[in-house]
């Protein structure tokens, strides 16, 4: 089988960062692909289902109410190897484009108080794994080092 577009980056070089994985076209709509890399794979520990659980609730529910966006959020959600979240976006985007965006909803994660949305047995298969302090705190570490000063070569994949 051939090997998927997302095994081919070399993970060893990988950092945290803000990458257009794919763009695929349905239609005659493109769906950008944007890896929210939050750490770095195979150096430091991976995020806790609780944590990355809770930061799944809250930066699904601030991108479909996001003024700008909404209408063109497909999906936001973690990575299996926890090192980082996908976010669908109806359109043609380069990672630059939804820095603002993302600073938006990673500042909402770390700032958010009471109970996190969809967090209930009524609404969620595993409401009982979040962790808010958590999630608030890996929303601040990612502002501070990839976010508020995003370098060039956190935009691209490496090589």
């Amino acid at each position: 089988m051939k090997k998927i577009a997302s095994f081919t980056i070399d993970h060893n070089k990988l950092q945290p960062g803000v990458y257009v994985s794919r763009k695929d076209t349905i239609g005659r709509e493109t769906i950008t692909t944007i890896d929210i890399r939050m750490t770095s794979p195979n150096e430091e520990p991976v995020m806790n289902t609780a944590e990355l659980h809770a930061i799944e609730h809250l930066a699904a529910t601030y991108l479909r109410n996001d003024e700008e966006f909404r209408d063109h959020i497909v999906y936001w959600g973690p990575m299996g190897c926890r090192t980082g979240n996908y976010l669908l976006l109806a359109g043609d985007y380069e990672s630059r484009d939804v820095i603002p965006l993302l600073t938006r909803t990673f500042e909402f994660i770390r700032d958010f108080e009471g109970d996190i949305p969809g967090a209930d047995a009524a609404s969620c298969g595993n409401y009982l794994d979040m962790n808010l302090p958590m999630a608030k705190y890996l929303a601040q570490k990612y502002l501070e080092n990839v976010l508020y000063d995003i370098k060039p070569e956190q935009l691209i994949y490496p090589e």
